[in-house]
Formats: C-alpha cells, structure tokens, sequence
C-alpha cells in the first residue's frame, strides 16, 4: 500500500505542503535571519504579534523550543514552574524545563482541559527559607493529551487573576490554540491578553512544514532572540519556512472547522464500542481501551492492516487525529475500519 493509499490519523503534524503553499515558499523573499534580515520571517512574526495583541514574537524551528524559550524567559535557573502533570511541556519535551532552564516542575493532576483555578491557587510557593518559589503557571490551549479539550474562557481569566494575585507569570502552551479560536470563537486577543507568553505552531493542525512562534513583549522576545541562538535555533534564509506559516495563517485556520466535523464523525463511529474517552470538542479523538478486548498497540496493528494508522499513547490508550490531508471519503474509509476492527 503506497502513502498516498493510507489514511494517517496518528497527528495533524504529518500534513504535506499544499500546491499554494510550495509556491509561496518558493516565491518568498529571504534574508540572514539571525542578523533580523529576512522580510518574510520579519512580517510572520509582526502578524502572529498583532493576532495576540502582543508586541513581538519570534520564529523557532520548533513548538518545544519555542515552549523552552518563553519557560526561561518566565521561570529563572533553580525556580518553578506549574502545570499539570499531561502538558507538553512536562511529557513530551524530554526535561527540557530541567536541562536547559535549571527549572523545577510541579504539576496537579491531570485533569486536561478541566482545570480547578483554586487548586492551582493553592500549589503556589512564595519567596521562603529554602522554598522553591513558584513564578509561572502553564496551561495547554488545546489540551493534547486531555482529548484536545478547551479550557474555557473563564477558567483562563480566573488562573490570570491567580497568578497576578501570587504575582507570578502565565504562560500558554498554545500549538493548536487555532483550534480552540474556531471550536469556541474566542478572539487571539483575547487569548493573547490573558498569557505574559504564548507559543503558536504553524505545523499542528495548520499545515504547515515547520514552525512555532514566541509571543510576548518587545523586552521579553529581544531575550528570547538570544536565548533562541543559544539553543541552537538561529536559522538563516528561514523565509522559505515562514512563507509556508503566513500562507497557512491565510488559508488554513478557518478550515479548522472541517477538521472538527471529521472528528466527531469519526467518535460516532467508534462510540457504540465503548472506547470514547471523552467529548470530542476539536480534532483529536481520544481512545480509552480499558475495557475492550484490544489493547493499543493490537488495535494499531489491526488497523495498520487495513491502512489506517493511528497512534498509541499507552498501553490502553489511542489516538486519532484529522487533519488538512484528510478529506471525508479517508474519515468514511477509517471510521469503517474503525469499527470493524473494534467489533471483531
């Protein structure tokens, strides 16, 4: 079975590159960007700023160095950091937080997209004799490992007035923030004012080949820049890349809502086999096989067999994900083989 024949539901980061897409970076207009001469990564970054109503932002190659530069530019060496303990930042960033930050982590439990303002309220540790002080809190907007869940707006504007109140930072893990603006029409600005930092992905749902984005102040990117090179991500010509994100800024984001549609058609299909791990709110469809006859990964294998390839989180744990490569007749063919393989 070639690619082309097989339905991937493992992530929306598997996306090709569009016709338009290829030929805007091919058309782009480049520089050094490490001396802040390239044109097209200079007006990427001043567009993403001004859909957040920020003043800066800054490329970097991807969403967990991105995420590692806003974390130093909030939590100095030795201090803490909250989140809970499914976010990115702690899961799927290999301590970074820790090699690279000198930061300490301390997480609630994991709830996803349903967080408790008042616990996290209470976690916090002021300036003490030998405490750790806390100095920022992180939230993922959509929650990827709590089933692309949406925190909402509330809960968002409630942890602002908590960390104000503790005088520490917020930031937000927000790579498929896109999503959560189409699933709950929230504005970016609305977002952008709530977080002192925000990561952006251009390549999770968006479709694009490479890139995530810091958001911040000018003060707060001007570090970030430095920081960014000191990680290892200073690119140059790095126009091509970023034409691929402002074509995607222009032509993928409101189309996220088909994405939604093909995902909860595809929980209806496995609904009646008692796998749906929650509500299916934007493109991620959580499975939780604790109580089925297949674990995971024998799931994965049966349905690889059929062409349709899904991710395994965990022992009992799958995932399945549209995305820009998926039209309705690929979510018809997976939801079928979905559902047979569940029933066999």
């Amino acid at each position: 079975m070639t690619v082309a024949e097989l339905v991937d539901l493992r992530s929306d980061t598997v996306t090709r590159p569009t016709a338009g897409m290829r030929e805007a970076m091919v058309a782009a207009e480049v520089g050094d960007d490490v001396y802040g001469d390239d044109p097209t990564v200079n007006a990427l970054e001043a567009e993403v700023a001004a859909l957040f109503g920020h003043e800066a932002a800054l490329f970097a190659p991807s969403g967990s160095m991105a995420n590692q530069i806003a974390l130093q530019l909030v939590v100095p060496p030795g201090d803490e950091l909250l989140c809970d303990a499914d976010a990115h930042v702690v899961t799927y960033e290999i301590g970074a937080a820790a090699a690279y930050g000198g930061i300490s982590s301390r997480t609630w439990s994991a709830v996803g997209a349903d967080i408790d303002p008042e616990v996290v309220a209470r976690m916090i540790r002021p300036d003490g004799y030998f405490a750790v002080p806390t100095r920022a809190i992180a939230v993922e907007q959509t929650h990827n490992r709590g089933g692309g869940g949406v925190i909402p707006l509330a809960t968002l504007r409630e942890l602002r007035g908590v960390a104000d109140d503790a005088g520490v930072a917020l930031h937000c893990d927000g790579a498929r923030i896109w999503h959560a603006h189409v699933a709950d029409g929230v504005p970016l600005t609305e977002y952008g004012r709530l977080f002192d930092t925000l990561s952006v992905c251009l390549s999770k749902g968006l479709g694009a080949p490479v890139g995530s984005l810091v958001v911040g102040s000018a003060e707060k990117i001007e570090r970030a820049r430095m920081i960014r090179k000191r990680m290892g991500g200073g690119m140059r010509q790095a126009g091509i890349l970023a034409a691929a994100g402002r074509y995607a800024l222009a032509h993928h984001v409101d189309r996220l809502a088909e994405d939604h549609a093909r995902a909860a058609r595809l929980a209806e299909a496995v609904a009646p086999f008692g796998v749906l791990a929650t509500t299916v709110r934007t493109n991620l469809v959580p499975l939780d096989l604790t109580k089925h006859v297949l674990d995971a990964r024998a799931l994965a294998a049966a349905a690889r067999e059929e062409g349709v390839l899904i991710s395994v989180l965990g022992p009992r744990t799958a995932r399945l994900v549209t995305h820009l490569d998926l039209d309705d007749e690929a979510v018809t063919r997976a939801s079928n083989v979905l559902a047979r393989v569940l029933a066999a």
